[in-house]
């Protein structure tokens, strides 16, 4: 039975990640953060009997702002694939806390490889990289070598992640790799991020809740897809004979302006009534248009995205309105 640890596994990508790696047979571990409150939402539902033989999933609690606590995890687990997704991944709040952003998030990256090494175990490594990375890019749309230019600290925490896994590899003869993720949403996005807010933001209208919805830049294009469709790539990677880069991406960009169109026409309302701009929600540096080409994963992996745009924005709203207790039935 193969054994993976997922760093993150309580965020939006672990918790498909964990989904996909139990299907298909893994003992699935997870490393988290130890808080006064429970964080375990997302993956609740996959828990058995901690008493039972059969069980397959294990929790482990780590920072990766200390070393010692992520070596001892990977002590303990001696996986044989780490699929490292834990990170700061808010772009907006790493402007405020950019220090803390590229510990985690950069450093991080160096810790949990360099415990990695130091175990003297062959260890197959996924680093979660992220479009951000491309900033303000000088090629559309962007591949595995368009250059990157960073434009927040958490883009700049990322490049350094991307790097680190790279030297790790060529240095180390690592089986490590990169999969330089666009934008990836579902129902179990974090309700901070901009798709979540207007998805949650309509079905809490509707449940007569809330009257507004703020938000910033409406025109910053991204190339979303679904996170279900991503994690499988994630998986992929680390099958491929060997390491390597990858872009994941649809290949379509939308604006958050087309984003909030197309959730308002799906109950029949007008966005201009219901949405207002805060400025504080706008970024010191933005990244207007991002578009990945994700031919390299397609050829060699064999992947490609099954949730289209539209069928996204259904389904993240459909569960928004459910969750919110709203009487609505979506249009067809």
């Amino acid at each position: 039975m193969l054994r993976a640890l997922i760093t993150g596994i309580t965020g939006q990508d672990g918790s498909y990640l964990a989904e996909l790696l139990l299907s298909k047979g893994y003992e699935v571990h997870g490393m988290i953060r130890r808080a006064s409150t429970f964080n375990t939402q997302r993956i609740d539902h996959l828990f058995t009997d901690p008493h039972d033989p059969k069980t397959k999933l294990f929790l482990h609690y780590a920072d990766f702002t200390d070393s010692s606590s992520i070596a001892e995890v990977i002590r303990k687990c001696e996986p044989d694939e780490v699929y490292h997704l834990a990170a700061q991944s808010h772009v907006r709040t790493s402007f405020d806390i950019p220090e803390y952003t590229v510990d985690v998030s950069g450093l991080g990256t160096v810790r949990i490889l360099e415990a990695i090494r130091r175990s003297g175990k062959n260890m197959k490594f996924y680093q979660a990289s992220s479009s951000e990375m491309f900033g303000q890019a000088a090629e559309f749309p962007q591949s595995e070598t368009t250059a990157f230019r960073p434009r927040s600290p958490y883009a700049c925490a990322k490049v350094l992640a991307y790097h680190v896994t790279v030297n790790y590899r060529e240095s180390y003869g690592m089986f490590a790799s990169n999969g330089i993720l666009f934008n990836h949403e579902s129902p179990r996005r974090g309700e901070t991020f901009v798709t979540r807010k207007i998805t949650r933001g309509i079905a809490r209208i509707l449940a007569g809740k809330e009257n507004r919805i703020y938000l910033g830049n409406l025109t910053a294009k991204r190339d979303w897809g679904f996170a279900g469709d991503f994690v499988e790539a994630m998986w992929r990677i680390l099958q491929h004979d060997k390491a390597d880069d990858f872009v994941i991406a649809t290949g379509e960009s939308h604006s958050v302006k087309e984003f909030l169109e197309e959730a308002f026409s799906l109950v029949d309302l007008s966005w201009q009534d219901y949405v207002s701009i805060d400025e504080c929600y706008f970024r010191p540096a933005e990244v207007d248009f991002l578009q990945g080409d994700s031919s390299k994963a397609r050829k060699l992996l064999g992947w490609q995205p099954r949730v289209k745009f539209k069928e996204l924005v259904r389904m993240m709203l459909e569960a928004d309105i459910k969750k919110e207790g709203a009487n609505a039935i979506l249009k067809k």
